[in-house]
């Protein structure tokens, strides 16, 4: 990216005096989606992929094409301009709700960045309010200037956005680029595993997560797919899942199915037989 930007972004990132305002308004999100059904609706479990990029495509679609109308329908354009203005100020909202999920469960520097991000966004849909208010008096051309603003606006935020996926890694599944191990790998003995306690081997240059729980043997990838953290340390539960503990992500063991966000995509599952006392795994086919 342009030096200039780097250098912006770089400064949010370590701006610590942004951390009251990020660690208050982390906890109020996290006490209002801590329950499953909300937590799992919010950050996308449900569809196997994050939610809020998919929603954030509503209302900047929405006002892209408004300030396409402005630009070359004009008058003829305009109320179908100010329709679109309130589409996207509807559709504004579930994506916020699902941005501010997702950004709970950052740390540091991302999260710094992305309290900037939502704040850009505020102000930007607050400009398209103030759009939609004027079109609908009849003041075209404010309407089309505050729309226009708001829309510069977004994409800034947007690019924001853009940073925190594909620099900062937030809603990448994690595991994403580990190697395929196609042998049977010796990992462990199969006496140094005790029911109920994850032990983190490693395969092929894998983490790999043994699990024994009700006289089952399982494996699946230690690291989690929602942000790397290590699924061994986690709490084996009685229905046959693992907890991360790093931000609560819940994993069948028998398949790896992601069955409580904020995690999105399966935990990648390991073939494992036994020889004796030894413990051999492989990548499932």
């Amino acid at each position: 990216m342009p030096k200039a930007i780097e250098d912006i972004i770089e400064g949010v990132e370590n701006l610590n005096a942004l951390d009251g305002l990020c660690d208050t308004a982390a906890g109020w999100v996290a006490r209002a989606t801590s329950r499953d059904a909300v937590k799992n609706a919010l950050s996308g479990t449900w569809l196997s992929h994050p939610l809020h990029p998919v929603l954030t495509d509503l209302p900047i679609g929405a006002w892209v094409m408004a300030s396409a109308l402005d630009l070359t329908a004009g008058g003829s354009g305009a109320a179908s301009a100010r329709r679109l203005v309130g589409l996207g100020l509807v559709a504004t909202v579930p994506a916020a709700v699902a941005g501010a999920a997702d950004w709970s469960d950052t740390y540091g520097g991302t999260r710094r960045v992305g309290l900037v991000h939502a704040l850009g966004n505020v102000v930007a849909t607050t400009l398209q309010a103030a759009s939609w208010a004027a079109r609908r008096r009849g003041r075209h051309r404010a309407g089309a200037a505050l729309g226009c603003a708001g829309l510069g606006l977004t994409v800034c935020a947007a690019y924001l956005g853009g940073h925190l996926s594909y620099v900062r890694g937030v809603g990448v599944d994690h595991t994403a680029f580990q190697e395929t191990v196609t042998d049977w790998t010796e990992v462990a003995a199969l006496s140094a595993l005790t029911d109920g306690v994850p032990l983190r081997v490693t395969a092929g240059g894998v983490p790999v997560m043994l699990v024994r729980h009700a006289g089952e043997l399982y494996a699946l990838s230690a690291t989690c797919t929602h942000a790397g953290g290590p699924l061994d340390e986690g709490a084996v539960l009685d229905d046959g899942c693992v907890r991360c503990p790093w931000h609560g992500s819940v994993f069948r063991l028998a398949d790896g199915a992601a069955v409580r966000g904020p995690a999105t995509v399966d935990e990648p599952r390991w073939d494992v037989r036994t020889d004796g006392d030894r413990v051999y795994v492989r990548s499932a086919r």
